[in-house]
C-alpha cells in the first residue's frame, strides 16, 4: 500500500492518509472545501468545485485520472444543495465514455459548519 498525500492541498485533518493505492485500486479519503490558503468559499458549488479538485489531485498522485473512477460518494448538508453539486459533478464526468458510480446522502453536518459537502472517489488502475 501506498499513501497519497499531494502538496498541493490542505493536510489532512488528523492522522490519516487523503488516499491510499492498494494494488490496482485507489480511494480517497473524504475531501472538503478547504483552499490550501486555509479559507472555505460561503457556495455550494464553489464548494463542490473544490472538493473535486482535492480529489482528482488525489488520483493523479499516483497517475489516475476522473476516467478511472468507478464510484463517487458525496455528502450534503440540504436538500437544495443536491443539484448545484450534482451540476459540478457531472462537469467532473463529461465526456466520459463510462460514467461512474455515485452515491450522494443529505447528512447532518460536518466537521466545521461552514462545509456544505464533501466528496470521496474509489477508483481503479486500469
Amino acid at each position: 500500500m501506498k499513501s497519497l498525500t499531494p502538496k498541493t492541498i490542505s493536510a489532512p485533518f488528523g492522522n490519516y492518509s487523503h488516499g491510499i493505492a492498494a494494488g490496482p485500486l485507489v480511494v480517497t479519503s473524504g475531501q472538503l472545501a478547504l483552499a490550501a490558503d486555509g479559507s472555505i468559499p460561503g457556495d455550494i458549488t464553489a464548494q463542490a468545485e473544490l472538493c473535486f479538485q482535492a480529489v482528482l489531485a488525489i488520483l493523479a498522485e499516483d497517475g489516475l485520472e476522473a476516467r478511472d473512477v468507478l464510484r463517487f460518494s458525496a455528502f450534503v448538508t440540504k436538500r437544495e444543495d443536491m443539484k448545484p453539486y450534482m451540476a459540478v459533478r457531472d462537469r467532473v464526468c463529461e465526456g466520459l465514455a463510462v460514467k461512474p458510480a455515485s452515491t450522494l446522502m443529505i447528512v447532518s453536518g460536518f466537521t466545521r459548519p461552514e462545509f456544505l459537502v464533501e466528496v470521496e472517489a474509489l477508483a481503479l488502475r486500469r
